[in-house]
């Protein structure tokens, strides 16, 4: 089956839809012509300013500025000063939702993942739908059966916030 890159629709859905719907999608990186593609295997939902998890808890700032945008946006910050964590902004503009690309293929772990697809601040704000450099596409129309489970280093967002089953895995 011919590869279908994701739409600006398919992005547009709420991250608690869209977190489970990336699961057996794959992120493709053209790196100076040479094509990669990841299968993504474990993603985490944030929720929007209510979510205490989510980084637009805080409101809108200079970091958060994507999230507020229109699904189909990269967010991309830093951690511990050395992890760039990738995220996909979804939703509807100025309702500030994202999905955590927790894993791919063989990589376990968000920071290992930035690492493995050399993500910096330069994708903060990238078009994943018109982007020649990354992007994300399926081979089919399915979404594959995912396991739910907490979502990982939250403490700090409370109990209610920490023990949602929004990390999807498959």
């Amino acid at each position: 089956m011919t590869p279908i890159r994701l739409s600006k629709e398919f992005f547009k859905q709420n991250a608690l839809d869209l977190a489970p719907q990336l699961l057996g999608k794959y992120i493709v990186k053209n790196t100076d012509g040479k094509i990669e593609k990841f299968m993504i295997t474990e993603t985490e939902a944030y929720c929007g300013e209510e979510d205490l998890a989510c980084h637009a808890s805080k409101g809108r700032t200079k970091r958060t500025e994507v999230m507020y945008e229109e699904g189909g946006k990269v967010y991309t910050y830093i951690i511990y000063g050395i992890h760039w964590m990738l995220n996909v902004v979804c939703g509807a503009k100025n309702n500030p939702q994202a999905v955590l690309i927790r894993s791919i293929d063989e990589v376990n772990g968000p920071g290992r993942v930035g690492k493995r697809l050399n993500i910096d601040k330069s994708f903060y704000g990238t078009d994943l739908c018109s982007s020649k450099i990354i992007w994300i596409e399926e081979l089919d129309n399915q979404t594959p059966k995912c396991t739910y489970s907490k979502r990982i280093g939250i403490d700090y967002a409370g109990e209610i916030w920490k023990n949602k089953l929004w990390r999807f895995s498959l």
